[in-house]
């Protein structure tokens, strides 16, 4: 009975959830939107009966759904776009987050908050919802302007400091606050040590691993492996501390970075779908109306202070970092909405009791109100930038062009700093080593404790898992102490000689400041390995033997160690190397719209049942109709540019039009039509071959194949012919078919019956 129930809310669920979203969808809202309003309308505050009884077993589901979630949030994160974003924009995320943090404060204190419950809101306010966020863009035409583009970057980014304020919340959540300001720079450095340790593991064996399922299983088996690959690393990051979100979004960073991305995408696309909505609907349910109404004043404040906040802090960042200001500002104005991360952390917080009821209706209404704003600013966003442009005094527009113009001094400036070119990979590389060993070593008891829960205490002989245990993680941990140890050695060199240069006695200056480097390099590695070394059991003598290890491998395996490590180094180079890109907002910077010209550039997906799909773009004549002109397509994470006119467009493509605003949304909206007329059957399955004799007189008799032509006529394929005890495989078409040939046809049941009819018909009198 109890699975009949369960069956019978989650039809419920899904039902509800459609409906409101596809109103939501058909009003220009996010389908978010549309969920959570499912999720209030289901739930068991609302009267008068609630549709879902087993909400616990929702909630359970919903946390799958947040795995899906946090999985496709990661797809869209990777090194590549991190790389191709830039540094800077980094910068600029972190300072408008550290803005928003402050003011946040501000209003804590003015609004007698405690410190953790201000802390809680600043984290649900420092990160917008991407899915609204690239809805409201596309909806709007400006994905592809260099202000909707930095938006892009923009909550990718936070998608970042989403994930660092989910673990500085639960490490409060565990420890307490008191324990704050003493945990917190352990946990952002066990969170860094803990994310390389995972992203070079997983760099390394994942690609692996798909490239050999893409090869030897089909879909269905896929699915089941990296399903089971996603819930075992979210259940990892259970394991160390931290939460599953974490696993889940750093597998799909890792993805992200691979050839089979596309793949991935569309196995888990049904699956992510029906997951996400359950985990937005089972937020909605925890929701009362009336608390809902309870807090509309605080809502509207709220949302009062969020955009103006958001967009004060997001133009602020850009302007640092030499953004043209009217792009900063139009930026701040499209990155206002807040959605699912501000959902996940108010979720931590009324769970835990660490933050009261309240918050959970109060992040949901500011959501929505934020969400309804979005379109209206953004379609205004030119006209309100333009506005406060012209509202700055002289001074600060001379100040503004000054700060620029030092910005692009100094950028030269570094370009032409030859020593910081050289040493800036290797500083990257010695960092990554130290945090790959420091999680190697910081959570090496867990892995311990998992071993000998797996083989026992005395496996092979007394203590024997210990042993191996840490002669193998030693092992291990040498390759990247090697590898830290070459590039502290590399950097030593180039610094002596940068630094004896032209001194009188730059000979003996130069061995003697190079070895002093590597000596202080050598001690503060020794304090560092000291420093996070375990203290207990076997492992205390795990620095000692690492010394007497790296000494034996030193002298007998040197060679072996530089040509594994170059092997490693190679093969995450190679992942993290610019490759063809996708047509996405931030990989085709040159697809920006320019307001002198009044030329968009918006991107659409042909539908599945498209009218437009199987024809080229030749014959669908955009440009000739509509005035846009197609100057890209996506096709299975495949970029084709500028393709040419034979080029057919097949349903999921992701076809880029350029025009005027009015050609390229006529453009879209002519490939998007779905009327179903001239649809068929799926009749692949019903394909098959048969034999047909041909009769004396029939009217295929005395012609060629080519002039019959079978397959453009009725859609079939003469695979063979038998004739006088000799047959002849697909046969050419100026084959002449004789009397007596049998003939072996390929085709669906109706096409070889309509041709077997055709071939019956008698030659007409004046033919013969």
């Amino acid at each position: 009975m109890e699975a009949i129930q369960f069956i019978q809310d989650m039809a419920v669920i899904l039902a509800v959830a459609g409906v409101v979203g596809w109103v939501c969808q058909r009003l220009g809202l996010s389908t978010v939107v549309g969920y959570l309003v499912a999720g209030v309308v289901v739930g068991p505050h609302t009267p008068p009966f609630a549709l879902v009884t087993d909400v616990p077993r929702v909630e359970t589901l919903a946390q799958l759904g947040l795995i899906f979630l946090m999985f496709s949030i990661g797809m869209r994160l990777s090194v590549r776009k991190l790389q191709r974003l830039g540094f800077t924009l980094l910068i600029a995320v972190s300072a408008s987050a550290g803005i928003i943090f402050a003011l946040t404060r501000l209003l804590g204190v003015a609004c007698g908050l405690s410190s953790i419950e201000t802390l809680f809101l600043a984290g649900m306010l420092m990160v917008s919802s991407s899915a609204i966020i690239s809805k409201v863009l596309a909806d709007c035409g400006a994905t592809h302007e260099r202000s909707g583009q930095l938006a892009m970057g923009v909550f990718v980014l936070e998608d970042v400091v989403a994930v660092v304020m989910l673990t500085l919340l639960n490490s409060i959540v565990q420890f307490g606050e008191a324990g704050r300001a003493a945990q917190i720079g352990q946990t952002i450095g066990m969170l860094g040590a803990f994310i390389v340790l995972a992203g070079i593991a997983g760099m390394i064996l994942v690609p692996w691993l798909l490239r050999r399922m893409s090869i030897s299983v089909d879909d269905e088996l896929q699915t089941l492996g990296l399903g089971g690959l996603l819930f075992g690393l979210a259940l990892l990051a259970q394991k160390a501390g931290y939460s599953t979100a974490l696993g889940a979004f750093l597998l799909g960073t890792i993805v992200a970075e691979t050839p089979q991305r596309a793949q991935v995408e569309r196995i888990f696309e049904g699956m992510k779908g029906i997951f996400t909505a359950v985990f937005f609907v089972a937020i909605g349910m925890q929701i009362d109306p009336r608390a809902l109404a309870g807090v509309a004043v605080p809502v509207i404040g709220l949302s009062v202070f969020t955009i103006i906040v958001r967009t004060v802090a997001c133009s602020i960042g850009l302007t640092l970092i030499g953004t043209p200001v009217k792009d900063a500002l139009r930026t701040g104005l499209m990155v206002l909405p807040i959605g699912e991360f501000s959902f996940i952390i108010a979720q931590l917080g009324v769970d835990s009791g660490v933050i009261p009821a309240h918050y959970y209706p109060l992040v949901v209404g500011l959501s929505l109100v934020t969400t309804l704003a979005a379109p209206v600013v953004t379609r205004r966003s030119d006209f309100l930038a333009a506005t406060i442009i012209r509202s700055y005094p002289r001074w600060f527009a001379a100040w503004l062009e000054t700060y620029r113009g030092w910005l692009d001094r100094l950028a030269l400036q570094q370009k032409k700093n030859v020593l910081w070119q050289l040493s800036r990979k290797r500083f990257i590389q010695i960092g990554v080593g130290m945090l790959f060993v420091t999680g190697l070593l910081l959570f090496s008891e867990r892995l311990f404790a998992v071993v000998v829960g797996a083989v026992g205490k005395d496996w092979l002989f007394p203590n024997g898992p210990e042993i191996l245990f840490w002669m193998a993680l030693t092992l291990v941990a040498s390759i990247p102490l090697f590898a830290i140890w070459r590039n502290l050695g590399a950097m030593a060199l180039l610094y002596a000689e940068v630094s004896s240069r032209g001194h009188s006695k730059e000979g003996k200056l130069r061995p003697f400041i190079e070895q002093g480097l590597r000596i202080l390099s050598g001690a503060g590695m020794f304090v560092w390995l000291a420093t996070i070394l375990p203290v207990e059991g076997a492992a205390k003598w795990l620095l000692p033997f690492i010394g007497l290890v790296a000494v034996t491998v030193f002298l007998f395996l040197r060679r072996k160690l530089i040509y594994w490590h170059s092997e490693a180094e190679v093969e995450i180079q190679e992942m993290l190397s610019p490759a063809r890109p996708a047509m996405s907002a931030t990989a085709a910077p040159w697809l920006q719209s320019n307001d002198e010209w009044n030329l968009a550039v918006i991107d659409c997906v042909i539908p599945d049942l498209a009218d437009c799909r199987g024809s080229s773009i030749k014959d669908l004549r955009l440009r000739s109709l509509f005035g846009s002109t197609v100057v890209g397509i996506e096709r299975q994470g495949y970029m084709i540019s500028l393709p040419t006119p034979e080029t057919v467009l097949y349903p999921r493509d992701k076809v880029l039009l350029m025009g005027t605003s009015e050609q390229v949304r006529s453009g879209a909206g002519f490939l998007q039509t779905v009327t179903g007329a001239g649809s068929e059957d799926d009749r692949f399955e019903e394909v098959r071959m048969e034999k047909i004799l041909l009769d004396r007189g029939a009217a295929a008799t005395g012609q060629s194949l080519g002039l019959v032509a079978p397959a453009k006529r009725f859609g079939v394929q003469v695979a063979g012919i038998h004739r006088g005890g000799m047959r002849l495989l697909n046969p050419s078409a100026s084959e002449v078919l004789v009397p007596g040939d049998e003939m072996l046809v390929l085709g669906a049941p109706a096409q070889i019956l309509a041709f077997r009819q055709w071939l019956r018909e008698p030659v007409p009198e004046g033919l013969k």
